[in-house]
């Protein structure tokens, strides 16, 4: 038998092995589901402190998610700010460029406008005293024709180019040489040596001259072809640049009257008529002027010894620069010696055309003061909107 003690009355009972074993049994049963209703409730306890903890820890993560997305719209917004201050600067900085261009556009403008009318003044005034050259020329050409053909006294080819030359020198060939050629090297000498050099001793221009005429009874007739070579030979010996045949000589042909000829045989050689004589003196100088700096530097690069190739392209470019110069030059004598050689009237036609040359610089004049920003963004849709928004009326 087993005893029992009753843990609220304190009596003792007495029960068998098997009623001690069903007891036993329920009171296992009983302790085990008390136990395991503890154990749940612990779990359970547990379960919704982890699940608060991590509702909080999720609900703190999205809280930080939140700040740093708000973060990323502030500094979005600042960037959107600061390209808005940027483009509004940009279009501020452009609309002021340009206004500027503008300005200077319209400053060109007038610019070019006064431009156009100093050159038209200064070529109206050379009109007139190439008129009145061309009038002088003409009238001593016919004076000297006339002493010719009555073989006044004390009248040559010689001398008269001298007198021409003379009577200009001071105002156009102030500081040059030109004399008789005196000096007989190897049996020959040339007529006359035209020979001057700038300020600093750099030579500008050196001619030989030689002149020819004959008498209109003169049985056998010479040509201007029979003194070519001894003239070339005459210049190289006594180191000219430029040998010129100033002749009388065929005074029919239309080739040696109607201009300035260039002998292509030999090296810098021209063959003119007298009235011919200043003119070109005066364009070959222009010509050595205009090339006077080539000219120093050929200087310097002989003192200093330069490379003989650099010396000989700069001989090119002045003889090629010379060579356009004198082509123009040349088209302009032609056109006005080829009414000077016959009568007044021709020269009335040379006046006529320099009379429609003013014409066609009157008309250049009023094309310049005609012209307008609207003409000039004609056709060109990104200058005019330009002008648009800076506020410039095109219509």
């Amino acid at each position: 038998m087993n005893e029992i003690k009753c843990p609220h009355c304190g009596k003792v009972f007495q029960v068998d092995e098997a009623g001690y074993a069903a007891i036993l049994a329920q009171v296992r049963t009983e302790q085990f589901d008390k136990e395991m209703r503890e154990r749940e409730s612990v779990l359970h306890r547990e379960l919704e402190a982890r699940a608060r903890a991590a509702l909080t820890e999720a609900k703190s993560g999205h809280e930080r998610e939140l700040a740093k997305k708000d973060m990323e719209i502030l500094r979005l917004q600042e960037q959107v700010r600061a390209a808005a201050t940027e483009k509004q600067l940009a279009v501020s900085a452009a609309v002021q460029a340009k206004e500027t261009e503008i300005l200077e556009l319209r400053g060109r403008i007038i610019q070019e406008q006064q431009a156009a009318e100093i050159r038209e003044q200064s070529m109206r005034e050379a009109h007139k005293t190439e008129v009145v050259r061309l009038e002088a020329e003409v009238e001593q050409y016919k004076d000297f024709k006339l002493r010719q053909s009555t073989k006044m006294i004390g009248e040559s080819l010689e001398q008269h180019c001298l007198t021409a030359f003379n009577q200009v020198r001071m105002m156009a060939f102030p500081h040059a040489y030109f004399e008789k050629d005196n000096e007989v090297i190897g049996g020959t000498k040339g007529d006359f040596i035209y020979r001057e050099a700038t300020e600093d001793g750099i030579p500008l221009l050196s001619i030989m001259f030689e002149m020819k005429n004959e008498a209109d009874n003169t049985e056998k007739k010479h040509k201007n072809e029979d003194f070519l070579d001894k003239l070339d030979k005459d210049r190289r010996k006594k180191e000219c640049e430029y040998a010129v045949l100033v002749t009388m000589l065929e005074p029919d042909s239309e080739y040696y009257n109607a201009g300035i000829v260039t002998a292509y045989r030999y090296e810098k050689m021209f063959i003119i008529r007298p009235q011919f004589f200043i003119p070109l003196i005066s364009l070959l100088r222009n010509a050595a002027l205009s090339n006077v700096e080539t000219r120093r530097d050929l200087a310097v690069a002989r003192q200093q010894n330069l490379d003989v190739r650099q010396f000989e392209q700069a001989m090119l470019d002045f003889k090629d620069k010379f060579g356009r110069n004198y082509q123009l030059a040349s088209q302009h004598f032609s056109k006005a010696i080829d009414e000077i050689d016959e009568t007044i009237k021709h020269l009335e036609r040379v006046k006529e055309s320099l009379t429609k040359s003013e014409n066609q610089l009157r008309l250049a004049n009023d094309k310049a003061q005609d012209l307008t920003i609207k003409k000039l963004t004609k056709g060109n849709p990104t200058m005019r909107e330009k002008f648009e928004e800076a506020g410039v009326e095109l219509d």
